[in-house]
């Protein structure tokens, strides 16, 4: 599911080049068509019991929606203010925050593989941004590191209610964005209606791709450890940048291939051994039931 997720939204990057909008009208237009998808997600999974299911989430979905809104921002935003590759090394960060955040608020300890394999991400996603990475701007590095734990503090949030689906509440998000974003662009140049292609671009991105990847990524933390999670959102990077080459024509450096190869390799490697890890588990709980 998570994984899943990870697809839908790794044109993001790409498709946020494409549409090419100033700051204050990219957030607005992002904020309000992605309410609208993730309200018609909500409508389409629980038709009448929609209310039910927002008023389910209580006081911790409003925290969710918060978090949700700022990793929006932040991730907006610091791909204006600094280099791309500053935003990818801040955000590789996420399963570590999300890894500490839980071991201190939940008591989560997680095995020593899923520690090995964020280490091993972490050296690929500087290899992966090591091109494009520099000083930078410190706004825009701040805004990448408001995103990478607000993100991490999201997944973290929503392990303390597991038996409650928090994702009908990304619709409050993307209300929140679109309001704080359209309050400072009236204070500005105000916000025009994109047209033609642009409007075309941002349709596909914010009203399909956003609502259904994000909603099915909100549903992780009910399954995984919120690491776990981060950890699987780095297939981001990857896909993104793969995307970006295949369309735009920016080839990746040999060593972001290698990086991006490490990535893959360890998360396939640690899904792999947790499934093996899973059966084994299985197997000694059969044996335990016969035995009682």
């Amino acid at each position: 599911m998570t994984g899943g997720g990870v697809l839908l939204i790794s044109p993001d990057a790409l498709l946020i080049k494409l549409i090419g909008l100033p700051d204050a009208e990219i957030l607005v237009w992002r904020g309000l068509l992605t309410a609208l998808g993730f309200l018609a997600i909500v409508l389409a999974r629980h038709g009448r019991g929609a209310a039910a299911a927002y008023r389910r989430c209580g006081w911790t979905g409003i925290g969710v929606a918060l978090l949700f809104s700022l990793s929006t921002f932040g991730f907006v935003l610091g791909n204006q203010y600094t280099r791309a590759g500053n935003v990818l090394m801040i955000l590789a960060g996420a399963p570590l925050i999300a890894a500490l955040l839980s071991r201190v608020f939940l008591h989560e300890r997680l095995p020593r593989r899923t520690w090995l394999a964020i280490l091993a991400c972490l050296v690929g996603i500087a290899l992966i941004a090591l091109d494009d990475a520099g000083v930078g701007s410190w706004r825009g590095n701040a805004f990448a590191l408001l995103a990478a734990t607000a993100m991490a503090a999201n997944f973290t949030l929503c392990r303390t209610r597991q038996d409650v689906d928090m994702s009908p509440m990304l619709t409050l998000a993307g209300g929140i964005v679109a309001a704080v974003a359209g309050l400072y662009g009236l204070m500005g140049p105000g916000i025009a209606l994109p047209l033609g292609t642009t409007l075309a671009w941002l349709l596909v991105l914010c009203l399909g791709l956003l609502p259904l990847g994000f909603t099915l990524l909100q549903r992780g933390p009910l399954y995984l450890p919120a690491a776990e999670v981060g950890l699987l959102m780095l297939l981001e990077v990857v896909v993104g940048t793969l995307w970006v080459w295949w369309l735009l024509g920016e080839r990746p450096s040999p060593a972001a291939f290698a990086g991006g190869a490490l990535v893959l390799g360890s998360l396939l490697l640690k899904g792999l051994v947790d499934r093996r890890v899973e059966r084994r588990q299985r197997a000694r709980g059969a044996v335990q039931h016969e035995l009682c």
